[in-house]
């Protein structure tokens, strides 16, 4: 029998703090700019806000790079601001949720430093090899994963950049650091973590490479010794609260070990992101290439993952958008001709699904990707390394330009537009990062559209009275969640798994069924309803409430959900 999940009805929003707002003019997000627009994260309704790093750091990688774990960037704020935007969204019933770098820290961490300055005990913290002792792995921002450490002839592993050090989980006192880091952010109020590549931690005591035909992230992803850091971290930190929420970002991951992680008995995470679905525009699973959306491909891989793990009773996390991927909306939809209804059905796609679904800031206003204009406009480590790579290896700037536009986790990174201003109300002042399209979509738009469509009477015929908005839909997503008990608690049941442009899937709990139906594509597409759903209610639609036909027709980027009529019979 299922496990019935205390936080399955919650959504998470994703804030990334460089970008959300900017208090004090410098041109860069912060978290007193977080507390003027609490009201605006309220109005979604959502349960959590997960916040990327907001601690010190020399910014190699936009805040992964930690450099004290338990202090607040000054350029963020101080700790008293903190308190404050945790007592600020703890008033609308909100919890936090910080970000845990403990795969690697920054090389401007105190213990990195006094490892290079010889202390035997924190270079211990770190691993470090003898030059006849490394292995030829290459890092994951490209480049050899190794490098020297100071002039002692001997070499430190970065699975990242060369500014971000591993450290060394098989030493207790490093996994005791991490656990008081925990405790100290509990103490703060804050209720939820994720945890960074979390499944790279378990790496064996010596290293090899990969043998042939083995993919060499094999060789230091999913170490069985994970499964018990976990447990020992949750029974040192956030396991002795009742309202934590937990997860994992898995790195190069498999269903079996997902399972693993979020088995409600095993005490380790409460859930996993993996990527999968997100390769749908990769060729031959290569990020960094020149390929086009693939709607069959994203359809087959949810199916999979979402069949696999409500199989084994296994807790995802879903989104489409995040800090390190490009906007959805660009990639999956039609922000041109079909601005709204891509918008909506992608959203619906993510937060009536099984597992926690996860909306990242501006999503909920339909933000696509920034239109810069050349590589100098990026700031990303990772994009740049990129551009230079892919230049070397033959390619022209215009094809090489073509790709790193697309693919660039700036494009996510883009200031929150907030207003059509010249730096989008993000900022006064000219900001780390520029917006491009504010004119077009922003929040003070949004809320005008909203309102109009209200005063009109513009809704949908369906159950719900679907928002013909954006952000109105979005909200309504997320009421449902939280009223629907289908969606928080249901199984997941695939619906015509070979369709190559429809993901459909039925969600049943307890004798009620929603099937919901989501076209991936600009052309009208059909649908052979399941038994029971002919002559469904109409639950919710982003387009004309088709009646339940055995064979339905779907609108370019409609999603449909009908209610059957059943319940669990047939």
């Amino acid at each position: 029998m299922a496990t019935t999940r205390p936080f399955a009805h919650k959504v998470v929003y994703q804030v990334y703090p460089k970008s959300f707002a900017d208090s004090n003019g410098d041109g860069v997000g912060d978290l007193r700019g977080i507390i003027n627009h609490v009201d605006h994260i309220a109005s979604l309704g959502v349960d959590a806000v997960w916040m990327n790093p907001i601690y010190p750091s020399p910014g190699k990688d936009n805040g992964y790079d930690v450099a004290d774990y338990t202090a607040i960037d000054p350029a963020m704020g101080t700790m008293a601001d903190f308190e404050e935007l945790v007592a600020a969204l703890k008033a609308h019933n909100i919890d936090v949720m910080l970000d845990m770098v403990f795969n690697h820290c920054s090389d401007q961490h105190e213990w990195f430093r006094r490892a290079l300055a010889g202390e035997a005990k924190y270079q211990d913290y770190f691993i470090i090899r003898d030059k006849d002792d490394i292995t030829s792995w290459e890092s994951k921002f490209g480049g050899p994963a190794w490098s020297p450490f100071g002039d002692t002839g001997r070499y430190y592993l970065h699975l990242f950049d060369p500014s971000q050090p591993d450290l060394n989980w098989r030493n207790p006192a490093v996994r005791q650091e991490c656990a008081n880091i925990v405790n100290f952010w509990r103490s703060k109020g804050v209720a939820g973590f994720r945890f960074d590549v979390i499944n790279l931690i378990g790496k064996d005591e010596v290293l090899r490479d990969a043998p042939e035909g083995v993919d060499e992230r094999d060789m230091y992803t999913d170490g069985e010794i994970v499964h018990d850091y976990l447990r020992e971290l949750a029974a040192r930190s956030f396991g002795r609260d009742d309202n934590h929420l937990t997860v994992g970002e898995m790195s190069h991951t498999s269903i079996a070990h997902c399972l693993a992680y979020t088995g409600a008995e095993r005490g380790e995470l409460d859930m996993t992101f993996s990527f999968y679905h997100l390769k749908a525009d990769y060729v031959d699973d290569m990020k960094w290439t020149d390929g086009s959306f693939q709607p069959g491909k994203l359809i087959h891989i949810l199916h999979a993952w979402n069949e696999g793990l409500s199989a084994g009773d296994g807790w995802p996390a879903w989104f489409l958008n995040n800090h390190d991927q490009p906007r959805a909306l660009s990639r999956f939809g039609d922000p041109e001709n079909y601005p709204f209804e891509s918008a909506s059905m992608l959203g619906a796609l993510v937060v009536l699904n099984r597992g926690t679904p996860y909306v990242y800031m501006g999503e909920e206003i339909g933000m696509t990707n920034p239109d810069y204009a050349g590589v100098a406009d990026l700031v990303d480590v990772e994009s740049h390394n990129a551009y230079r790579i892919l230049l070397s290896q033959g390619l022209d700037e215009d094809t090489v330009w073509r790709i790193v536009k697309a693919k660039s986790r700036d494009n996510s990174r883009s200031p929150m537009q907030w207003d059509d201003s010249e730096f989008a109300g993000f900022s006064t002042h000219y900001p780390w990062l520029l917006p491009t399209n504010q004119d077009s979509i922003n929040v003070q738009a949004a809320r005008a559209l909203q309102e109009r469509l209200a005063r009109e009477g513009v809704r949908g015929q369906d159950e719900v009275g679907s928002p013909r908005e954006v952000l109105g839909f979005y909200r309504a997503l997320v009421d449902i969640r939280h009223r629907e008990e289908v969606f928080a608690h249901g199984d997941y049941v695939a619906h015509q798994p070979d369709s190559d442009s429809v993901y459909a899937f039925i969600r049943q709990h307890r004798g009620t069924r929603m099937l919901v139906a989501c076209n991936l594509t600009a052309e009208g597409q059909s649908l052979r309803l399941p038994e029971g759903f002919v002559g469904a209610r109409v639950f919710l639609t982003n387009g004309a409430a088709h009646p339940a036909a055995g064979l339905v027709r779907l609108d370019p980027y409609q999603v449909i959900v009908y209610r059957a009529v059943d319940g669990l019979r047939g």
